[in-house]
């Protein structure tokens, strides 16, 4: 049993006495001991090496306690067990120097034996849980098929995605092939991350935000949904699309459990939206940990009695800032802990 339980009390949408927390990203570069790793080690020997990948995922639990760990990892592991090749470079981020740009390319990429590809995922969560202790529930999580997508044709990070739209819109027989596949992986993926002993895990849909209303019915919204329907019935599932707030009334007729909400909806739209009775995740923007402690504690309490404090877990409204210093992170889990003193 896991001694700390509010945050899969909220998932259930139960009663507590204050939201549970934790931040996306929480595994990172903002501590100190993460960067000394970093240092030492490249990005993929980080995610594909069981012990230190473990060891990333507890650091944020030793230093600010937050109610759930996240497991280290990327959302780029996917593509890579697929035959797609990534690249992670300095200052720019991920490449993938053979975009996927032709239906004979779509066709090279491969649905793989997750245990053969991913294994050294599924053996750092065994470790991540026997280094927990059950203290806190560990998640587990993948990329929404359009954004692992969007890089595969953009084949680098972009703040429009308009070459991996222009696909979709041209070639639309290949890109519903190639987001089927993601899809497919990233189901087996997934269940496998549970059968390992995750306790939820969450859909990144980074890049949903990028299409119309219309658009993201048909290139990103279904093939989330099929993830859902999949995963709901072994675990609960948390879906997070940055930008997405238009897509919140489907999502939340959905079988998720939970629903990410970034810091541009307010509580109000976002439990409107939402239909009011699923549990909703956020949505704190990650440059106001920049402010003073008095403030974040302030607002956090302010942004609690705006949610509600059931059907809520209080989280950022996107990943954690790496320039955050960490007693602004722990003043943020802090003022969570407070809440109602």
């Amino acid at each position: 049993m896991i001694k700390n339980d509010l945050f899969l009390k909220a998932l259930k949408g139960e009663t507590v006495q204050r939201p549970p927390v934790w931040m996306m990203r929480q595994a990172g570069r903002y501590l100190p001991e993460f960067r000394a790793l970093r240092d030492k080690y490249d990005f993929f020997t980080r995610c594909e090496t069981p012990e230190l990948a473990a060891e990333i995922t507890v650091q944020p639990i030793r230093r600010i306690a937050p109610d759930a760990a996240i497991l280290f990892s990327d959302i780029l592991v996917v593509p890579r067990a697929m035959g797609i090749h990534v690249e992670l470079k300095d200052n720019l981020g991920p490449i993938i120097p053979n975009p996927i740009r032709t239906m004979e390319q779509v066709n090279q990429v491969y649905v793989p034996d997750v245990n053969e590809t991913l294994g050294y995922v599924f053996d750092a969560i065994k470790l991540t849980k026997e280094m927990l202790n059950d203290e806190v529930p560990l998640i587990g999580f993948a990329g929404s098929p359009w954004t692992i997508f969007c890089y595969a044709v953009e084949g680098k990070g972009s703040k429009s995605f308009d070459t991996a739209k222009g696909f979709c819109f041209s070639n639309p027989v290949a890109a519903h092939t190639l987001l089927q596949k993601i899809t497919d992986t990233t189901i087996l993926y997934l269940k496998e991350k549970v059968k390992s002993g995750v306790n939820a895990v969450q859909i990144f849909d980074s890049w949903g935000g990028m299409l119309s209303p219309v658009d993201y019915q048909e290139f990103s919204w279904k093939y989330i949904n099929q993830i859902v329907e999949a995963l709901a019935e072994v675990t609960p599932v948390i879906v997070f699309g940055k930008g997405c707030w238009f897509a919140l009334n489907d999502m939340g007729k959905s079988k998720a459990s939970a629903l990410g909400v970034d810091w541009t909806c307010s509580a109000r739209n976002a439990r409107y939206l939402s239909g009011g009775n699923v549990t909703l995740q956020g949505n704190f923007d990650p440059s106001r940990l920049l402010s003073p402690i008095p403030t974040i504690k302030k607002m956090v309490h302010e942004m609690i009695d705006e949610f509600g404090k059931d059907k809520y877990i209080v989280n950022l409204g996107h990943g954690i800032l790496p320039n955050i210093p960490v007693d602004h992170a722990k003043a943020f889990i802090d003022a969570v802990k407070e809440y109602g003193n």
